[in-house]
């Protein structure tokens, strides 16, 4: 990657990159992969380690949500899903437009409603790193995306000292006031030199959150999950390999945007990454496999039904992934990196029919019926720092996407009920459905460090994005039917288009880093404008109303553009032995998405929003209070009927202590109890089928959240 800019932390040197904001998480008993190859940890190392944040401040770690880790990231926001399940979103581009890689491995949603995201397989308490590169995304980390990457890593194996055995692990409980929330995790690792075993697992459980000012209940808001993962570590000389066999179990989550819950969802997975030194260079080869059964249905508040017997919904997903990639230096001012990878997503999503219903019956609804999309992609990226003070980076990606599915049936070939969809079935069914994309990526990228104050960097990307299974093959036409697809929160229905064309996204963006030059830094400044635009964006054109008055929408190509501004900063405000040292630290995002083609805003667009922040720390105690601003969100997309929202602000305190091997987190989250409603929270559905009252998704009201870590 480019070196851009570089920041000292406690692991080393954080791998630069463009518009690139960096989390450290290595808590405890976590440690980096280099570390581990370079110094063997001891079980008091694994005891003091730190939260190291690079980039912007320490961010909240009382959500049960691993993507809720990057909150308040440059350009970074996320869809409001379930408990544990938000999709992220970089630079107003979301979900399948940004590169979610867990482990070095692409995981894709295994839902029509998108509902498994990759980052909800991940507990947060197990998570050594996070990264958001919102915009230009080096051609070695992802393809297939155009809207950045999103990286999340496991804790490596810790191994002792030579000739000792190291135990060592932490356990965690949290509480959550609003919601009734609570969670507990730990790990146990036990080690020596060369191997390494590791257990972790998590508990976590909320009922329906209550909303700001009114305490009006959300319905739909509650969750249970439980993860498990074994990790088996062998280190010799330069070498790593590890493994991680592991399960997720969620019984249930409810999602207040959606007509449908999650009534199990369940995975099962291997991991294995190998990382190397040698002469020539390093080598970094990742593998996986994972299982994924998922059942959906209504939940019993949802509608007020006294069990779930809404409408059951199916899907078995496989995927099979490797990744290898090359570090070779050429010279002492040039670095090649070779890289290749392959996913395969395979997928069956059927219906079965309701007994005793004339609309779902009698037949089972196929909806994807061996479904696969195999991604093949390799890459070439050239680094060269021609100049003591100025460096480029120019990568070259080809993805080769191949789609198809078998054929597929409606409830019933006769019924009037299931007429609309059996006429669409016997169509599809009649099509030629195999797809094949080949896809290019080009990044051209450079950074000039005139003063020891500033650094200026700026670049192009192309970068392409092929469409998903649902937006390909979702076939139905029924009203019924359509309304099951869709991952936007909006009501809509949706209906594929076998002719979609691949996103091509052209971006240009600027990084000014002004800095103070003392190693010390205390006061930065970042400010990033960026512009996008993307031939064949996938977005939607109307086929017809609802009698609610919402829409059934057709997958269509446009063009499409998008423009904003990011910007982030801190100034230390003191720094004396008798008063620790106080920080005053803030950012703020603005994007804008236009389609060219109904001249409408560009689907669930965050508006402006920023932080100011006051963060003291003074010995083993950390302090903060922080509003978050955001405003009324007016630019929608009208054809989704997008709701508007108002402007708020929220007030937030918190605070830690830290004693021998115990931390202690606690915070106030919206202290006045604001209601306010969410921009990116779609339609609280759940309350509409109880209720008969559409309108946005409210926020969380006040809430007490505390967390205790012991470490041993």
């Amino acid at each position: 990657m480019l070196p851009l800019y570089r920041t000292r932390t406690d692991a080393g040197y954080a791998r630069p990159c463009l518009t690139a904001i960096f989390f450290t998480l290595s808590t405890f008993s976590g440690a980096s992969a280099q570390d581990a190859l370079s110094q063997p940890d001891s079980v008091e190392s694994a005891k003091t380690e730190q939260l190291s944040v690079i980039g912007v401040h320490q961010p909240q770690t009382s959500s049960a949500d691993t993507a809720h880790l990057l909150d308040h990231a440059l350009g970074y926001s996320t869809y409001s899903a379930g408990g544990v399940s938000a999709l992220p979103v970089l630079n107003g581009m979301a979900d399948d437009r940004v590169a979610t890689l867990v482990d070095g491995m692409r995981i894709d949603a295994a839902c029509p409603n998108h509902m498994n995201p990759a980052m909800s397989y991940v507990d947060p308490d197990s998570v050594s790193r996070a990264v958001a590169i919102a915009g230009i995304t080096p051609v070695s980390l992802g393809g297939d995306s155009i809207g950045g990457t999103v990286e999340i890593e496991r804790k490596d194996p810790l191994f002792a000292k030579t000739g000792n055995i190291l135990v060592t692990g932490h356990v965690r409980g949290d509480y959550r006031s609003n919601g009734g929330g609570s969670g507990a995790s730990g790990s146990l690792t036990v080690a020596n030199d060369m191997f390494s075993l590791r257990y972790t697992a998590s508990y976590s459980h909320a009922s329906d959150y209550q909303a700001g000012g009114s305490g009006q209940r959300v319905r739909s808001t509650e969750y249970l999950s439980f993860n498990h993962a074994v990790t088996l570590g062998v280190k010799k000389a330069n070498h790593l390999l590890a493994l991680t066999f592991g399960q997720q179990d969620i019984p249930y989550e409810g999602f207040p945007n959606q007509y449908m819950d999650m009534t199990n969802n369940r995975s099962t997975f291997v991991n294995g990454k190998y990382k190397g030194d040698f002469n020539w260079g390093t080598l970094d080869v990742r593998g996986s496999w994972q299982r994924v059964t998922h059942v959906m249905d209504m939940l019993s508040d949802k509608g007020g039904h006294s069990a779930t017997t809404g409408m059951p919904m199916n899907t078995d997903a496989r995927t099979a992934t490797y990744a290898i990639k090359a570090t070779i230096p050429l010279g002492l001012k040039h670095t090649l990196k070779l890289g290749s990878s392959f996913d395969h997503n395979g997928l069956n999503d059927w219906w079965p029919p309701l007994q005793g219903s004339m609309m779902m019956g009698p037949g089972t609804y196929h909806n994807i019926n061996n479904g696969h999309r195999d991604r093949l992609g390799h890459f070439a990226e050239w680094d060269a720092q021609w100049l003591p003070r100025f460096s480029t980076q120019l990568g070259f990606r080809n993805d080769l996407v191949m789609m198809n599915t078998g054929k597929v049936a409606p409830y019933s070939w006769t019924g009037m009920m299931s007429m609309a969809d059996a006429m669409a079935a016997e169509r599809f069914n009649q099509a030629s459905r195999g797809r094949t994309d080949v896809n290019f990526d080009v990044t051209a990228t450079g950074r000039w460090k005139p003063l020891d104050s500033l650094s200026i960097e700026g670049g192009y990307a192309r970068k392409t994005r092929s469409p998903n299974l649902y937006e390909r093959y979702a076939w139905g036409m029924g009203s019924m039917a359509t309304r099951m697809i869709g991952w936007f929160g909006d009501g809509n229905g949706y209906v594929g288009n076998l002719n979609l064309s691949p996103e091509v996204a052209n971006t240009a963006s600027v990084t000014v880093d002004w800095h103070d030059p003392n190693p010390t830094q205390r006061w930065d400044l970042k400010i990033q404008p960026f512009y996008t635009y993307t031939h064949n964006y996938i977005n939607v054109r109307r086929l017809s109303r609802f009698s609610n008055g919402l829409s059934m929408l057709k997958f269509v190509n446009h063009n499409a553009q998008s423009y904003g501004i990011n910007a982030s900063g801190s100034v230390r405000l003191w720094d004396k032995r008798a008063y620790g040292r106080g920080e005053l630290v803030g950012n703020i995002n603005w994007v804008r998405g236009v389609d060219l083609v109904t001249h409408s805003g560009l689907y669930h667009q965050m508006p402006a929003n920023g932080l100011i922040g006051l963060h003291e720390t003074y010995e083993n105690w950390t302090g903060r209070v922080e509003v978050t601003l955001v405003k009324s969100k007016n630019t929608v997309d009208w054809l989704r009927n997008e709701p508007r929202t108002p402007g708020y602000a929220l007030l937030g305190l918190g605070g830690s202590y830290r004693w021998r091997y115990f931390t202690l987190n606690a915070e106030l989250a919206n202290v006045l109890n604001q209601r306010y409603y969410l921009p990116l929270g779609g339609l609280s559905l759940g309350d509409y089928d109880a209720t008969g009252v559409l309108g946005p998704l409210p926020g969380m009201g006040r809430s007490f959240n505390m967390n205790l870590t012991a470490a041993f």
